[in-house]
Formats: structure tokens, sequence, C-alpha cells
């Protein structure tokens, strides 16, 4: 065990975050263990009653932009928000923010003694116990909105505990197979067990599966469809949310940058219109908070020379995604892609998605038991590559080259020194990969 290990009865609300953190990740036998009946029976236990308007947020991708955007909109509005999101970036904290501030290391040792001591027979993983210890913390700080993001999927995710006055799916695209099914038809059902009976309950998918249609209407959720109970309009300068009751005009375009941040902010808006009712968000707090929302590592841009691009695009969709906006940026000598992965990904499928637009992969070694070696990524990225190039005689990948490196800053460092001043470095595949290179340069 790592020496800042402890059994969880050796600690209290003064011992280090640290502390916590190392416990809780090796105390329970499973990293991931699906169900809700463990964490419901120790929530139980907890006061965590709240009149707050609770908003719950799943998709595949654009679920952190959805909460960011909410986040700031309401919080432009007058009222007190939390914020939960996960993983991190580099601190544990950044996963429970309070009005836009992450929680200090003091409120959340409180929260985890809290809930150490409801445990008794019964072990929690590491995300169900600070799910549930964030929720306690919330339930005492006096807030008007929850925002919760889903962790993984959202029938047996534990944040699927609280009863939801709104539920959001962003989207559904190929992810977690091993958890969540093999098709989007799976996966969607999934997803929509975050639905209650009777509530709004919005998708932002423009194709949403069958099934998720079926499960909202089978449980009688009010089931507000992309394209049919809301949607945009726009032009370069400025653009237009319509919704069931309508419209918001002269909206500025979200401060995440992104192709698909208007289907986020669509559905930030939706879920506000739908609560209408408790919560009374004017224009102007509309507009300032898609201007004021942030979210690090979302294709990220940091200026300089080279310009160094952050995303946490680990998926297929999410890597088609980031594609697009590479090539919506304009002329570049060259692109330098500094990768990491985690083994349960679709690792060639991410790769093929971006190829036509990298000249150089630096291939990164990512640590823990998930984490991709180096070596073995520089490997499937040559494969890849090589698929491709039978596939697509017209893409010239001849003068391609990949190299592997034992970390995520050691690979930013080669590509900083190999790119020229107008070249930019994009780093993506995890959000290891991204936390990793913002440590190194800072930034928090």
């Amino acid at each position: 065990m790592p020496e800042s290990f402890k059994p969880l009865n050796q600690l209290s609300a003064s011992s280090p975050l640290s502390d916590w953190l190392s416990t809780l990740e090796q105390m329970h036998p499973k990293a991931i263990d699906m169900g809700l009946e463990r964490v419901r029976k120790v929530a139980e236990r907890l006061d965590l009653e709240s009149t707050a308007v609770k908003f719950v947020v799943a998709g595949t991708n654009g679920k952190g932009s959805t909460c960011a955007m909410l986040e700031a909109i309401v919080m432009a509005a007058g009222y007190k928000v939390g914020m939960y999101t996960s993983p991190h970036l580099i601190d544990f904290n950044e996963r429970a923010r309070i009005n836009g501030e992450p929680a200090s290391d003091q409120a959340l040792t409180e929260a985890f003694a809290v809930v150490a001591s409801a445990c008794n027979d019964v072990s929690l993983t590491y995300f169900e116990f600070t799910t549930l210890a964030i929720l306690w913390l919330f339930a005492r700080s006096g807030l008007d909105v929850y925002v919760l993001e889903v962790g993984l999927g959202g029938r047996l995710d534990a944040v699927n505990i609280v009863d939801a006055d709104c539920s959001i799916v962003t989207s559904v695209d190929i992810d977690h197979v091993e958890w969540l099914g093999n098709t989007r038809e799976e996966i969607a059902l999934e997803k929509a067990h975050v639905y209650r009976p009777g509530r709004p309950a919005i998708c932002a998918d423009p194709v949403p599966p069958a099934t998720l249609v079926e499960y909202a209407s089978s449980i009688g959720a009010d089931l507000w469809l992309f394209g049919r109970d809301f949607n945009y309009s726009g032009d370069r300068q400025q653009w237009a949310f319509a919704g069931r009751h309508g419209r918001r005009h002269s909206l500025g375009y979200p401060a995440l940058r992104g192709a698909n941040q208007l289907l986020n902010a669509c559905a930030a808006l939706a879920a506000l219109e739908s609560v209408k009712d408790r919560l009374i968000i004017p224009l102007q707090s509309v507009r300032q908070g898609l201007l004021q929302a942030a979210l690090p590592g979302r294709f990220q841009i940091i200026p300089g020379q080279p310009l160094l691009i952050l995303d946490v695009a680990h998926n297929p969709h999410a890597a088609s995604v980031l594609e697009k906006n590479l090539s919506a940026m304009g002329y570049y000598p060259y692109t330098h892609a500094v990768l990491g992965m985690l083994s349960d990904k679709d690792i060639t499928e991410v790769v093929r998605r971006v190829a036509s637009k990298v000249d150089h992969w630096y291939c990164a070694s990512l640590p823990g038991a998930r984490g991709v070696d180096g070596e073995k990524l520089k490997s499937l990225v040559q494969q890849a590559l090589q698929g491709l190039q039978q596939e697509r005689p017209d893409l010239d990948l001849s003068a391609v080259t990949v190299q592997a490196f034992p970390s995520a800053r050691d690979a930013y460092e080669a590509a900083r020194s190999a790119a020229s001043v107008d070249d930019r470095i994009v780093a993506f595949g995890s959000f290891l990969t991204v936390g990793d290179i913002l440590a190194h340069l800072g930034r928090r």
C-alpha cells in the first residue's frame, strides 16, 4: 500500500485530503461497481434533503460543457449554484464547485468524515463515496440550484439516486461498451434512466435512438427533443434559441469553443425553460452566462507560438468533433498531436478520425492500471495509420512520424521543441493527458 494509505476508521475531518483520496481509491475491491443498492443504503443514513432545483446531465459527450453553461447562466441570474462534475483534470476539488469556486480541502474532508461514519457495513467505490460526500456538502450550502454530471451511463450511476427536477441527455454514441452496451440503442436506454415520470426530460442528440424516446414515453416523462421542441438559428454574428414557450434572440456565441457547443447551449436553455416557474432567468443573464462559461480541456486554446490546443476527446464521436474544430481553424504548416489514451477506449478509431489533420504523433504513457504505455500506443497508432492508408490511397500519410514518450508532459515538450512558431500542437485523448500538461504549465 502507498505510505499515505490509512484504514478508513483512522481518518477524520482533520486528516489531509490526500490521505482520504488515497484510501478511497483502494478501499473497494472494484474501481467500478455498477448498481445503486449500496449507495442508496448509505444515502438513507445521511441528510441529503434540499429544496434546490436539481439538474442531472448525462450523455456520451457534451456533459461538462452543458453543465458549465447552466452553472454560468444561473449564477448570472443571481442564484447560488453547486456543480458536480467528474473526472477532474488536476485537483479533486474541481469536482465540487459552489458559485464557481472549487470546494476547500477542509469542506471536503468534513464531508468525507460524515459519509465514512454512515458507511458501517457498506463498502463503496471511490466514485460512490465522493458523490455522497459532495451531495452532503451541497445540502448544507444553502444552494438554489444543483448541476450534477453523471459519471458513467445513467441507470446505475451513483448520481442517479437524485430525483432530478430536469434531466438532460446531451448526446448518445459508442463509449464504455463493457458497461453500457455495444450499440447506440443499448447505450441510450442506460442514459435515459436519468429521466423521471412527469418531469422535463431534455435530449439534445439530433438523432435520438428509439430506445430513449420509448423509455421516456413508458414512464410518462415530459420529453423535449432537439428539432421538435427546441432549436437554434443564427449567422456569423449571433444566434437565437427557440423553445416551446418563446425565443431568446441576439445571443452571443458561447465562450466555449467547438462545433457542438450550440447543441450544448440549446440543451442548457431548454432545461432552464422547462423549469421557468421555479427559476427566473432574464435574457441578459443568458447572454452573460454564455460568455462567461469556462471549462478547461474542451477545445481549450492556449495562445502562443506554437499554439496549443487541449481537448479531452477520448472516444470516436469526440474525435470527430475535434477533427471538425481543427479543420475550422485555418492553415497551419504542421500539426503535432500529443496523444495519451486509456486501454478501454477505441484507440484505433480515435486515431482514424483525426489522422488527416496530424503530421506528427507524440504517444504518451499514462499512469494507472488503465493507462496505455507509450510504446504500445505508438504501435496502435502506426497500425491505425497503415489501415487508413490502405483504405484511402488519396490520403498521403507517408511523411507522418510517430514517437513514444514516458509521460504527457515529456511528449508535449518534445512536440514544442520540434514545432515551428507557426505550427500548432493539439494534446488530447484523456483527462489524464490534458491534466498532466495543464499541471506542467502551471495552470489550474
